[in-house]
């Protein structure tokens, strides 16, 4: 039997991590500036991390939501302690893809309404309804064309209006920091008038922290540079460091009823101390001031280059834009200088997600690398 062949492969081949590198078969040392897609949060094979999971699979690796697991409300007090989203419930699932799903559900549930209005370059996710709001027709099949959605401009905020109007949708789904789009942002007035628009037309407001959670933008969440609530967070990616989970963060105004969300794998026992590892390190090591220590620091030297004509995102989630498509450059760093970087759906930009332990050390090392590879 083959694998199904859907994914483009960089002819590398890790067989171990640890902190921000990674090790290929032949012993080959890669930087890591990418994260496996800005998952890796507190570095590859954090001790603390792996002593955790070790201790919980010697005891109980899974077993289903019919029972109680304490570990789910001590990972929920945690996060709402770290992230300051006091009162919020949170539903765990196992993707950031399930996470927008669940939001999307939940939001239709409570409004009973069905259409979504979304975002140009927006990405949240390939199942159905996660794949529907995403602005990529190229991976959107029929069926999940059936969807009702609305993509609209960011700081549009008229065109937002005038569909919010029309009193049929249930929600507006959003990144704060735009991640496979090329790190766009759109400014804070329409994120904020967005936010009461929403509420004004009961409409939920979805804050997709999928990528620009878990302090990777310099906050712990990436909405929390403007004054606005969310009604529900969609988090993954860095809250696990690899382990496989997802959640939503629940406004208390919508209500919990048995049966309306479900998952077999979510919120099992070794994901939730991944999770809660993950927290433990944030908080011991102090890596969201390391993050914005670490970015003014990054910017600094990115402003020094000419070729570079934007440095875009914020906190360690930045894009490098260039006058020129970045695949090649992208393969020099990998293939010559033994560095891992991103690229977005704009083919102008190289995306940066280290994990948040990076130092200066490995931002001299990249920028190095960089300016040899720009020069050949």
């Amino acid at each position: 039997m083959s694998v199904f062949n859907v994914y483009p492969l960089y002819e590398v081949t890790p067989v171990s991590a640890k902190g921000i590198y990674v090790y290929d078969k032949n012993n080959t040392e890669y930087l890591d500036l990418y994260g496996g897609h800005a998952v890796i949060s507190i570095g590859h094979s954090h001790p603390k991390y792996v002593e955790a999971i070790t201790n919980q699979v010697a005891k109980l690796g899974f077993y289903s939501n019919a029972v109680q697991n304490p570990l789910q409300e001590e990972l929920a007090a945690k996060i709402e302690s770290l992230s300051g989203c006091k009162d919020y419930a949170l539903f765990l699932c196992n993707s950031g893809a399930e996470a927008n799903e669940n939001a999307l559900k939940l939001a239709s549930f409570k409004t009973n309404k069905s259409r979504v209005i979304a975002f140009k370059n927006g990405f949240h996710g390939r199942t159905s309804a996660a794949v529907a709001v995403t602005d990529n027709a190229a991976i959107i099949a029929p069926i999940n064309a059936q969807q009702e959605v609305t993509i609209l401009e960011l700081n549009d905020i008229k065109s937002v209006q005038r569909e919010l109007e029309k009193g049929d949708v249930c929600a507006v789904i959003v990144e704060f920091i735009q991640g496979v789009g090329g790190l766009d942002q759109a400014n804070a007035a329409f994120f904020e008038q967005l936010d009461l628009l929403c509420k004004a037309n009961n409409t939920l407001f979805i804050a997709d922290e999928v990528q620009s959670g878990y302090g990777r933008s310099g906050k712990f969440f990436a909405f929390q540079y403007y004054k606005l609530t969310p009604d529900i967070i969609s988090i993954a990616k860095g809250m696990g460091n690899g382990f496989p989970i997802g959640g939503i963060l629940i406004h208390p105004s919508i209500e919990a009823k048995f049966g309306m969300l479900g998952t077999t794998f979510g919120g099992n026992h070794l994901a939730c101390v991944a999770g809660l590892s993950v927290l433990t390190v944030i908080e011991d090591d102090h890596l969201i001031e390391n993050v914005n220590e670490m970015s003014a620091y990054f910017i600094k030297i990115a402003n020094t280059i000419p070729q570079i004509k934007k440095t875009k995102g914020r906190g360690l989630m930045l894009g490098l834009e260039f006058d020129f498509e970045v695949a090649n450059l992208r393969k020099k760093l990998i293939y010559e200088h033994h560095i891992f970087t991103g690229g977005a759906s704009n083919k102008k930009v190289l995306r940066i997600l280290p994990p948040l332990n990076i130092d200066k050390e490995h931002i001299h090392q990249f920028f190095d690398a960089l300016v040899a590879a720009l020069d050949n």
